[in-house]
């Protein structure tokens, strides 16, 4: 008898809520021990930078969900879907955080399921294609929660999914090592123009 797969959605091994609805604007509160992380924020290959997350007060009604180390964002507008995971760095300065209304916050409720796993599994290509062709709107697309609770997902063995994270951790590395000779190169370049003109300005 064949063993019947059963396809998993992401529902089925996560919660799934918006990030923090702010009244109006995010104000910005110099010192505060809330920060708010907004999609200038992230980026795949870095992930979020910390430093330039403004400290905040929380204006809406709703009582705060603090992200936690394992929590997963995914920007819920755009023509990249791309997940983010948390991680540890943001309780450096004792702060808390909150996400910014543009990003859904994606929340693991299985044990056999790696933050690490899930975060480069929803940006790949099969999930990111999922999600584009799910977007709605012409000029600013959007996923509403219900597209990214259908995302089917897949859930292989803690060992495999922890090879796949070893993977990915050296591409991420190389990435970041090419894109600091990319800097370095474009740094060269212009100060061999600028040399080369103001000598040129001297004779």
């Amino acid at each position: 008898m064949k063993q019947i797969k059963v396809q998993l959605q992401l529902k089925d091994i996560t919660e799934i809520n918006a990030g923090y609805s702010f009244r109006g604007k995010i104000p910005e509160v110099e010192g505060s021990s809330i920060v708010v992380v907004q999609m200038k924020d992230v980026s795949v290959v870095n992930g979020i930078d910390w430093s330039h997350c403004i400290g905040t007060e929380l204006t809406g009604k709703k009582a705060p969900d603090w992200l936690q180390a394992t929590d997963i964002l995914v920007a819920a507008r755009g023509n990249h879907y791309y997940a983010v995971q948390v991680g540890e760095s943001a309780w450096v300065e004792q702060q808390q955080a909150v996400a910014a209304p543009h990003f859904f916050v994606v929340r693991i409720i299985r044990q056999d399921v790696l933050p690490e796993y899930l975060t480069w599994l929803l940006n790949q290509n099969p999930c990111q294609k999922f999600l584009e062709q799910n977007s709605e709107g012409s000029m600013a697309k959007s996923i509403r929660r219900s597209v990214l609770e259908a995302t089917p997902i897949a859930v292989p063995p803690l060992a495999k999914q922890q090879a796949i994270i070893g993977i990915a951790k050296a591409f991420k590395q190389e990435q970041q090592l090419v894109e600091q000779l990319l800097r370095n190169g474009e740094q060269l370049m212009t100060t061999i123009a600028t040399d080369l003109l103001s000598q040129k300005i001297k004779h």
